[in-house]
């Protein structure tokens, strides 16, 4: 387990590593790219709860994309760090002030209205092609994907990164999440293979 451990935290600080790297224009385009391309081929119900990220250091910008989403009537979240080991899913409306929500990201305040995701916009720090991840190391997505799978919920969970990104192979083990698609800007892919690119 403990060489499980460091081997994927050396596949995140390099995947980390090589995404710093990258210029921050081109990320900016990018990030605008991946929205464009992603915006229409991402279908969602009027009044589904649809969860981003407020993106933290050179993470991909995925505010474009959740903003396009909203046009398609999707309530849009942010997560929330309630306490070490849970998030939820706080409602993103515009005008709403925004507070410090955890781990250097920002959200809704707490009196925001709970959702539970039907469509969840993952961020990670590294993938592979068969759909695995590895996280920021703190398990909240997973415990998060993990809860809702246990009311019954099956969110449709997507990915984002740089296609930097991607590692060979991720340690997996068999309880891990699987990530069924990954948004990159090459495009919109399902375990390795393009979708409607």
């Amino acid at each position: 387990m403990k060489q499980f451990n460091h081997m994927k935290k050396t596949l995140r600080v390099e995947a980390l590593a090589r995404r710093d790297s990258l210029d921050p224009v081109w990320r900016i385009e990018a990030s605008l790219g991946m929205a464009d391309h992603a915006a229409g081929r991402i279908e969602v119900e009027p009044g589904s709860a649809v969860s981003g990220f407020w993106p933290m250091r050179s993470e991909v910008d995925v505010r474009p994309l959740m903003f396009a989403l909203a046009e398609k009537g999707a309530r849009l979240c942010l997560p929330a760090i309630i306490d070490r080991s849970t998030i939820v899913f706080r409602e993103l409306v515009r005008g709403a002030e925004l507070v410090d929500t955890g781990f250097g990201t920002c959200g809704p305040a707490a009196d925001a209205a709970l959702l539970e995701p039907e469509l969840m916009l993952v961020p990670l720090a590294a993938f592979d092609a068969r759909g695995h991840r590895i996280g920021y190391g703190a398990g909240y997505y997973d415990r998060a994907i993990e809860r809702l799978h246990n009311l019954g919920k099956k969110p449709r969970l997507i990915g984002i990164a740089f296609d930097c990104q991607e590692v060979g192979l991720v340690p997996d083990e068999p309880h891990d999440i699987i990530i069924p698609e990954i948004l990159t800007e090459s495009g919109l892919r399902r375990f390795g293979t393009q979708v409607n690119s």
